[in-house]
């Protein structure tokens, strides 16, 4: 009888139910037992805002234990992956995508045109305080840390210090509470982040045998659409201080599938705002994101990024799927 295989996750409650989540569908479809294997990050440690807490800081230690053979396959949200591949390292799966679009969840069961002026939001990621403050709604954006329920509290507690707090839908669907979601928002308002919704299903590369098992799990569209948003962050080579969007969807064409990405650069208080958008094959889904960069580029993008935080090619990341 075969092993259990060990599946390495960070703690959370979150990363549990969604690791949980791909050991059931990975025993489902292959009859192999998976065991989870909590690894503790350098995030998970620390208090301080995710985007000054440097690339990867999710991600290194599942890698490390990855590499070391301490566990077999690692989990991660896949926005957490530097956009630089790892050594040694084989992305084997990307299993079908949560709705990658941001939630609301507010007081009195607003909406976000409800929120008065002056009406305080919390939320972890410069994306999409940067968004907020360029809708013009004259709300007061606060950053915060914090696992889902947590942010929750700051809303919906007994001691409940925010109007509202935006988070990714993803993540609220992932562990059973998109009943306190009060509005889903329109990617036109808030366009998520890149592979925000997504998974990554990770393994050692030359564990031919497990890179094979886990193949049954991957759902090409979500990594199609996954792929163009992540060649679109590539290209731009910003750092966690920018705030960078991309969304891309896939749509039956008149030729076949075709995918429509939608990318943006947003400046942190919001009063410069780039939009574009750009079509093509799925099998074209990396060209597609770095022809939508170098688009935005052209038209100035790169001041928007800036030197400040700019971190080298490959090396994004936009902090916790939490």
């Amino acid at each position: 009888m075969s092993t259990p295989l060990r599946l390495g996750t960070r703690g959370s409650a979150l990363a549990m139910a969604q690791s949980g989540h791909v050991a059931e569908a990975l025993t489902a479809a292959t009859g192999r037992e998976v065991e989870l294997v909590e690894v503790v990050t350098a995030g998970d440690r620390s208090s301080a805002p995710v985007h000054r807490l440097g690339v990867g800081v999710f991600v290194s230690a599942l890698r490390d234990a990855l590499t070391a053979g301490i566990i077999d396959l690692a989990v991660h949200s896949y926005k957490d992956l530097p956009t630089a591949a790892a050594a040694g390292l084989h992305i084997a799966a990307v299993p079908p995508r949560q709705d990658p679009r941001d939630a609301l969840v507010a007081t009195g069961g607003r909406t976000l045109a409800e929120l008065p002026p002056g009406a305080v939001v919390g939320t972890g990621a410069l994306r999409r305080i940067a968004q907020l403050h360029a809708l013009g709604l004259q709300l007061e954006v606060t950053p915060i840390r914090g696992n889902v329920d947590s942010r929750l509290r700051r809303v919906l507690g007994p001691e409940a210090d925010l109007d509202a707090v935006v988070l990714a839908r993803a993540g609220l669907a992932r562990l059973g509470r998109t009943d306190v979601i009060t509005e889903t928002l329109d990617p036109m308002l808030m366009l998520p982040a890149p592979a925000q919704g997504a998974l990554a299903v990770e393994c050692r590369a030359d564990d031919q045998d497990l890179v094979e098992l886990l193949a049954v799990l991957d759902h090409a569209p979500s990594r199609a659409a996954v792929t163009a948003e992540r060649a679109f962050l590539a290209t731009l080579e910003a750092g966690c201080s920018a705030p960078v969007a991309a969304y891309a969807e896939l749509a039956e064409g008149d030729a076949g599938d075709e995918i429509y990405l939608r990318g943006a650069v947003i400046s942190p208080d919001g009063t410069r705002d780039l939009r574009l958008s750009r079509t093509g094959t799925p099998a074209d889904a990396a060209e597609i994101g770095k022809a939508l960069a170098a688009e935005l580029l052209e038209l100035g993008a790169d001041s928007i990024l800036g030197q400040e935080g700019h971190t080298g090619p490959g090396t994004q990341q936009f902090g916790s799927t939490e």
